[in-house]
């Protein structure tokens, strides 16, 4: 199994329809102050990127201890969680201390593994995270830590976010946080490239879709999502364009198993709701479906905000993550 699975500690999994169950979690790593996103490697082990190295120093005698958090690195573990083995992405040959693996892309036929570096604090304004950084997956060496260049606009190369394996097998886009997109190639290679092939407007790009050839991107300053056809990996073109509404900040998508219905989160905005995504396959078009949406509203999606929920209890909650259950 070689997919992406969820983000730690903060996604959100339909809580209206689970709220009387109580999830489970993996055991804690205890080297870890944060997990963040994991994949499947070829063994049915995990690798995941563990975010912060837990650097708590004791406190006043009448506080809780001070968390000073140092770069993590990345932790393969079994099925049941139990730890494989752990390897540290700080890096001698660079100069830049503020690492923190956030994103992991296994490539087990080439013994390959790539992750990102993006601060999820974001009071750590030290920390530009441009650096993407190539291990060997078999024993989790670091091999090298690369930093991507910026793009037209001087910023799109800062907070890497999501690694994806492209159709050719070969290739990987990498999206930003600062909205950029890279192709990296001869990842098998001692020298892979990096170039930049897409910005979108502003800031605070979240978490993308990679469905066949088409890229599914959210990009908060136009209030919309974009997608891309990306047979040609070094020149992706414009497709379609949703905008779900001014008082709303798209931040994550998921795809249900046929690939054809998106959901889609826009957590701590005005407008807080969660919505439905169409998307046609072959052509590539996306489409707000109109029909998901609260009783009695004329919007579409579902407000997050005020809501009344199954457990009797009535408040707002601000998804950060959301997928479609199985």
């Amino acid at each position: 199994m070689n997919r992406i699975a969820w983000r730690l500690p903060s996604a959100i999994e339909n809580a209206w329809r689970n709220s009387r169950k109580v999830p489970r979690a993996i055991p804690s790593h205890t080297e870890a102050a944060m997990l963040a996103t994991f994949q499947y490697a070829a063994n049915s082990s995990a690798a995941a990127p563990t975010h912060h190295d837990d650097g708590a120093k004791p406190g006043p005698s009448d506080s809780a201890p001070v968390a000073v958090h140092t770069t993590g690195g990345l932790v393969e573990m079994d099925e049941r969680g139990t730890v494989v083995r752990a390897r540290g992405a700080s890096d001698p040959a660079i100069r830049d201390r503020y690492i923190y693996p956030d994103s992991v892309l296994a490539l087990a036929p080439i013994d390959r593994a790539i992750s990102t570096t993006t601060d999820m604090d974001e009071k750590n304004t030290k920390s530009t995270a441009e650096w993407i950084q190539l291990w060997r997956l078999s024993d989790l060496t670091l091999l090298k830590s690369i930093a991507l260049t910026p793009g037209p606009r001087g910023d799109e190369h800062r907070f890497t976010g999501e690694p994806f394996l492209l159709p050719d097998g070969q290739s990987v886009y990498i999206h930003t946080f600062n909205c950029g997109l890279y192709l990296v190639r001869n990842i098998e290679s001692g020298t892979p490239t990096t170039r930049f092939v897409k910005g979108f407007a502003g800031t605070g790009c979240g978490v993308p879709l990679l469905i066949g050839h088409y890229w599914i991107q959210t990009v908060p300053e136009t209030f919309s999502v974009v997608s891309l056809d990306i047979s040609d990996p070094e020149h992706p073109r414009d497709v379609s364009s949703v905008s779900i509404g001014k008082d709303e900040y798209p931040h994550w998508l998921a795809a249900d198993p046929t690939n054809t219905r998106l959901v889609l989160n826009s957590g701590g905005s005005t407008g807080n709701r969660l919505f439905i995504v169409n998307f046609d396959q072959e052509t590539g078009a996306l489409a707000i479906d109109r029909r998901f949406r609260d009783v009695n509203d004329t919007m579409p999606g579902l407000k997050m905000s005020a809501r009344r929920w199954p457990n009797g209890w009535t408040g707002t909650v601000w998804p950060h993550g959301s997928v479609f259950s199985r």
